[in-house]
């Protein structure tokens, strides 16, 4: 007897899972969900729609999920060396998307240059140029993943700005050299003038003091104690010159201090809003429209937890499924503590069983398998 359950003809199931972080991209996570769920119900309609949380691969996922396409942008990275940075254009071809981890991201260096103190978000910038001269009405700025302590000001370089010293000279790259900042000269480029900008950014830390930039974010990027306290030192007179030179405070906002200040920068230099980075990829990819009248939603994620539920894209993408009554499995790499804070219609985890050793490097099969599983069970229930 066959144990496939055949779907009605309209079975309709949206797939719509972020990367399992360490072990394989959203792209590889939806067609691994889908392959699943073709295997219980070979006929449904599946959607691939891969997401992500403005780090690393919130470019290729919104593309991918929009039908949009990709473009590669020749920048400096943090040390100035020259990279290609992917970057793109969503399907409705007026909004650009950029990732800072392309240009100015740690993967970039190797542990032994990783340095916040001379690391430059120039690169970073130079991208956003390439996305303002596309004829972008907006961009979208994921930015997770910094290299950088500098504030954004090598962003603003790459715009114009000049950031001189009280005898005029210019000042170096990177973050340490601010503390000798003494003003800055110059005007956004024109270029930069038509697009809205909107900012991907899940961290609410201030530009400045023991929740700031450098002293929670600088360890990871090479700084040690006394680093930390020189790169705060340096953001405070940058944050000092900046403030007056646009005639507002930053340095409190809520997320200044993401991405070694970058955040900062670009509420400074570029008047970017900063949303949660879960909100602006829902919109980006018009979720709450694209899953009416589906069946069911399957996302996903490489560890659901507490966390999960609170802001993040998986307890997004749940939430926006459920007020619109469809029925939310997840698959995840592993359960933490807290998971149930995340109502769903179910969940598996793809590791169980195995070592996450064994997990981390053959994952697709397991994701596929738990979500067969899920779907299994789902379809045992409501038949």
């Amino acid at each position: 007897m066959n144990s496939r359950v055949a779907p009605k003809s309209h079975h309709r199931v949206i797939v719509a899972p972020q990367s399992f972080k360490g072990s394989a991209d959203a792209v590889a996570v939806a067609s691994a969900i889908a392959r699943g769920v073709r295997r219980v119900w070979p006929d449904a309609l599946v959607e691939e729609m891969p997401l992500a949380d403005g780090g690393e691969g919130t470019v290729r996922a919104l593309v991918r999920a929009t039908k949009g396409s990709l473009r590669v942008a020749h920048v400096r990275d943090p040390l100035g060396r020259e990279v290609d940075a992917e970057w793109g254009v969503l399907g409705d071809g007026v909004t650009a998307v950029v990732e800072m981890a392309a240009a100015s991201g740690l993967p970039l260096l190797d542990v032994s240059e990783r340095d916040p103190r001379i690391a430059s978000t120039r690169g970073t910038g130079e991208l956003i140029l390439a996305a303002a001269t596309s004829g972008a009405h907006r961009i979208v700025i994921g930015i997770g993943g910094s290299a950088t302590n500098d504030g954004g000001a090598g962003m603003a370089r790459a715009f114009g700005y000049r950031f001189l010293d009280r005898d005029g000279n210019e000042l170096p790259e990177g973050g340490a050299a601010l503390a000798r900042l003494a003003r800055i000269d110059g005007q956004t480029d024109p270029r930069l003038i038509r697009p809205a900008v909107e900012v991907a950014c899940d961290v609410r830390n201030p530009l400045l003091g023991p929740e700031g930039a450098s002293a929670i974010y600088g360890p990871q990027k090479g700084a040690s104690p006394e680093v930390v306290r020189e790169l705060d030192a340096a953001l405070a007179r940058y944050a000092d010159v900046v403030e007056a030179f646009i005639g507002r405070p930053i340095r409190d906002v809520p997320g200044a201090g993401a991405a070694g200040g970058l955040g900062a920068g670009l509420l400074a230099f570029l008047d970017a809003r900063l949303v949660s980075g879960a909100d602006l990829v829902l919109r980006a990819v018009r979720f709450a429209e694209r899953i009416r009248d589906a069946d069911l939603v399957i996302t996903g994620e490489g560890r659901i937890d507490r966390q999960s539920g609170y802001g993040k894209l998986t307890g997004a993408v749940t939430a926006v499924a459920r007020s619109a009554g469809i029925p939310v499995l997840a698959v995840a790499g592993g359960l933490g503590e807290g998971h149930e804070t995340l109502v769903l219609d179910g969940i598996a985890s793809a590791n169980e069983g195995v070592t996450l050793a064994q997990a981390m490097s053959d994952p697709l099969p397991l994701i596929e398998r738990a979500a067969e599983r899920l779907v299994r069970a789902r379809a045992r229930a409501t038949h």
